[in-house]
């Protein structure tokens, strides 16, 4: 099986970031933005996922974390898309359902090739330590954008909102190593293409 992988370099004013995946990995990772928290984050992703993920990120966190965040899941998008190639035999669609203590995780989502991204997601705090929490929703838009993915995330009850952005991500990971998951020949539409 031909491996899926992909390599992507985006430099800009703001940021300048290199990506790496592979989608047949063993969720092993290399992370390094300069955001602790998104770090800690985009580990799940990769572990839960069982993605293999490098990720080196200098952005203008100076200013807030707003542009570097936004251009890693950019980065992110890209190598998905790049990686998934013709989307020939994957399964398309997955979903995860994450507990994390007191909060609850809903993720499901289709490689459909057309984005959306649906949010429904309330926090207690506006940061996790020195992170904003609106930047976890920017995040997960640009990724769904850029990777040309339905993402529905849904967060019905949690307290902690460390927790709760855990469960979001433990979630992605293990709804996108299902959706991706080769499970046969064809490309799952009846269009023929995705």
């Amino acid at each position: 099986m031909k491996k899926r992988t992909a390599k992507i370099r985006r430099k800009t004013k703001e940021t300048d970031i290199s990506c790496q995946l592979s989608l047949d990995g063993l969720g092993k990772y290399q992370i390094d933005t300069g955001i602790g928290f998104l770090d800690h984050m985009l580990t799940h992703l990769s572990k839960h996922g069982k993605i293999d993920l490098v990720v080196k990120a200098k952005g203008d966190l100076d200013v807030d974390a707003h542009h570097t965040v936004e251009d890693i899941a950019i980065c992110l998008g890209e190598c998905l898309l790049k990686a998934l190639g013709d989307k020939k035999g994957i399964a398309r669609y997955g979903h995860s359902s994450v507990p994390m203590e007191d909060a609850l995780a809903n993720v499901s989502l289709d490689l459909s090739g057309r984005a959306s991204c649906v949010y429904n997601v309330e926090y207690r705090t506006d940061k996790i330590g020195d992170f904003d929490v609106e930047c976890l929703q920017e995040f997960l838009r640009s990724f769904s954008n850029t990777g040309k993915f339905n993402l529905h995330v849904n967060v019905p009850y949690g307290t902690n909102s460390h927790h709760i952005a855990e469960a979001i991500f433990k979630g992605l990971g293990q709804a996108l190593a299902q959706a991706a998951k080769i499970v046969g020949t064809d490309v799952p539409s009846t269009k023929g293409v995705l």
